[in-house]
């Protein structure tokens, strides 16, 4: 059994619980845009990175995702109607409409809230590859929240996959 790394720079070297040894430096990366229709909504991201981890031809790894702006977020949950509105109405007791907040007297924008909102839930997750699959549960979905009072936005999701 070997522990040492193998020849080659920037090579990782891992032994899985199978015993099989592997070098592995693979990294692709992928683009999906979004365009968002107002604050609330909720895009099921989950296709487009199981599309992105098939075409990356990666079979054991992790797939990285990340929303670029402050005023958006992603997370994994089940995507259906009534747990939706639980985190919707979750987000809003965190972060009401109808409080001050310091950023929009700063900036007069009205999205404090949205700003507070994409902070507690975060940019980015990671989630295993397994047998060229992403490995979320069931009822488990990647989503995307878009958090701004803007009526519609543009929105950037880099996914990077890694073995």
């Amino acid at each position: 059994m070997k522990n040492d790394v193998p020849p080659g720079a920037g090579s990782i070297y891992w032994r899985d619980n199978h015993g099989v040894d592997e070098v592995s430096n693979t990294m692709f990366r992928t683009t999906i845009q979004v365009e968002t229709h107002g604050e609330g909504e909720i895009v099921n991201l989950t296709p487009r990175i199981e599309q992105a981890i098939a075409e990356s031809g990666v079979r054991e790894g992790l797939a990285s995702i990340f929303v670029t702006g402050s005023t958006a977020a992603v997370t994994t949950i089940e995507y259906e109607p009534g747990v939706l509105s639980d985190l919707r109405r979750a987000l809003s007791v965190i972060a009401p409409a109808d409080i001050p907040y310091a950023h929009d007297a700063a900036w007069g924008d009205g999205n404090g809230r949205s700003h507070v909102r994409a902070a507690v839930v975060g940019p980015s997750l990671s989630a295993p590859v397994i047998e060229g699959r992403l490995a979320c549960g069931t009822w488990q979905q990647i989503v995307l929240l878009e958090l701004d009072v803007r009526s519609s936005r543009q929105r950037t999701v880099y996914v990077t996959v890694q073995s």
